[in-house]
């Protein structure tokens, strides 16, 4: 046998198997979160402040117009993850919804109905009447249990004492793929309140993790929203505690930001003012990163699906919002979704 055939041969061999290695089969399982930008009924909620989100409001939110963003969102929901997984998320989060039923219409439109997804809900006290949710895919979860805690932060204001409180973040326990998991979903304070309310969101959120896993410390936790900031800033890194160069994960340092890249490099889920941010994040524990058994992390991704930019003009490229400048303009949401990929051998 020559040398040439000897390298010949070996060259065959080895892409052969690493053929047959691609070919082992893995069950993916995509999580996503999505805010859906004032997903309002137009039933006047006592208590609430939805006024602007009435028939008769300011924005003039009809029937029609409800109905027409509830198949636009079912339909980009359908979609994201689905290149990867086959079909539409088994998780996917929300922020920016007014109650449960606004979630019961959603996964009753033809893109999902067919799908059998869950709900998971608990009012929140934000004065504004927006909410976090969570459906999931019957088929491949179980619910153990439902969840939330409450941010509140007190303040004393020229001598007088009152209380912030912004939208709960929601805790779904469960089971997929056979193993624990913990579902987190959050809507931090705005940028119009002081960053400190940011960080405050991100310890809440962080002790949640901390005492799931002191209870559990094989579960895995995934914690999703618009946190409101990027993934570079202290509410973040430093109140939440989760980096980005997998490389220092650690007992200290127990949570993974895939998001964290992708800002970097220039890419966001909303522009204002000509710059980008990423304020919508999915967050893993470290196991989901670092073990290559069992339930793994894959890959991240921000969908940006063509429908969901604008076209043309001064923001084109932008989220195409349903309002814009108090104008119906019929879009889908000013944010774009995000989704993780978590797989698995079978």
């Amino acid at each position: 046998m020559t040398k040439i055939q000897f390298f010949l041969i070996f060259c065959l061999f080895t892409i052969s198997k690493n053929v047959n290695a691609q070919k082992e089969n893995y069950k993916v399982y995509s999580i996503g979160f999505y805010n859906l930008e004032n997903l309002f009924d137009t039933l006047d909620t006592p208590g609430k402040n939805d006024e602007e989100f009435l028939p008769s409001g300011s924005y003039k939110w009809t029937g029609k117009r409800y109905l027409e963003k509830q198949e636009r969102m079912a339909t980009v929901i359908a979609k994201i993850g689905a290149e990867l997984a086959k079909a539409p998320p088994t998780v996917i989060g929300f922020s920016e919804i007014e109650n449960k039923s606004v979630l019961e219409d959603l996964i009753n439109q033809d893109a999902l109905k067919e799908f059998n997804y869950g709900i998971c809900h608990i009012e929140s006290p934000d004065k504004r009447g927006v909410d976090v949710g969570l459906i999931y895919r019957k088929d491949q979860v179980t619910i153990d249990k439902v969840s939330s805690r409450d941010l509140r932060i007190k303040e004393t204001y020229a001598g007088n004492n009152w209380e912030f409180a912004s939208r709960n973040q929601l805790i779904v326990e469960a089971e997929l793929a056979g193993e624990k998991c913990a579902f987190m979903v959050n809507h931090w304070p705005s940028r119009r309140a002081q960053s400190s309310y940011r960080e405050a969101a991100g310890t809440l959120n962080r002790s949640i993790i901390d005492s799931l896993r002191t209870i559990d410390p094989n579960i895995h936790c995934i914690t999703m929203g618009d946190l409101n900031d990027d993934p570079t800033n202290k509410s973040v890194t430093k109140a939440l505690g989760a980096i980005g160069n997998s490389d220092k994960l650690s007992s200290k340092n127990i949570l993974y930001n895939p998001f964290n890249k992708m800002y970097k490099k220039g890419l966001g889920t909303l522009a204002y003012r000509d710059s980008w941010n990423l304020f919508d994040q999915i967050i893993i524990s470290k196991e989901l990163k670092l073990n290559k058994e069992g339930l793994f992390f894959y890959r991240a991704e921000i969908c940006n699906f063509s429908e969901l930019k604008n076209k043309e003009g001064r923001y084109k490229g932008y989220p195409h919002r349903t309002y814009s400048g108090g104008n119906y303009s019929g879009g889908y949401s000013d944010h774009f979704p995000v989704v993780i990929y978590l797989i698995k051998q079978i």
